[in-house]
């Protein structure tokens, strides 16, 4: 493959919907590759959630190959059981990454919607329609589910970082460097 390429696969995390984008980097330029949602709808008990999470994850990895995930950090809402499992979700999507030595890049979505917008407060109907002009989209492209543009978004927003190093995100290469960087979400 050639040094300039690079597969970068981006995650929003959710319970109930969980959106992915895959976008290819050849030098400058970015191009979709696919994006959808894992419908976690009509599963009830959150433990087979939670394996269905793990099982897409890893079936898309060996599907497209990316060398790097980047993920939607959880921002802090109101409902701290939502919280909780919104974590969960993201943990197991992370988890699925390191098996397969994906290294893992997690953004705010602030930082997320300023790198495609340029501006933190964008909703995900700008975010979308702003991924639409810079991807050079059609709109039979755009999908139902904003939570799959909020994924491609992630994948962009990391694109977008590997232009310019200056904008913040962390990166985790392995477990125990996921540790190390998050000591008050694990329990070693």
């Amino acid at each position: 493959m050639d040094k300039t390429q690079k597969i970068i696969l981006g995650i929003d995390p959710g319970t109930n919907v969980m959106g992915y984008g895959v976008i290819k980097v050849t030098g400058n330029t970015a191009q979709m590759v696919v994006m959808g949602v894992i419908d976690l709808r009509k599963i009830r008990d959150p433990y087979l959630r939670l394996g269905k999470i793990f099982d897409r994850i890893t079936s898309i990895i060996d599907e497209y190959l990316p060398d790097e995930m980047a993920i939607e950090a959880p921002f802090f809402g109101k409902n701290v059981q939502s919280m909780l499992k919104l974590g969960r979700a993201q943990g197991v999507a992370i988890a699925a990454a390191i098996h397969h030595d994906v290294p893992i890049h997690e953004y705010a979505p602030l930082k997320i919607k300023m790198a495609i917008t340029g501006q933190g407060q964008a909703s995900k109907g700008q975010v979308a329609d702003m991924l639409q002009r810079l991807l050079k989209l059609d709109r039979t492209e755009m999908p139902k589910f904003m939570d799959a543009t909020d994924a491609l978004g992630a994948a962009y927003c990391h694109f977008m970082q590997m232009k310019n190093p200056d904008i913040e995100g962390k990166h985790y290469h392995n477990w125990k460097d996921f540790v190390t960087k998050n000591p008050t979400r694990s329990s070693l």
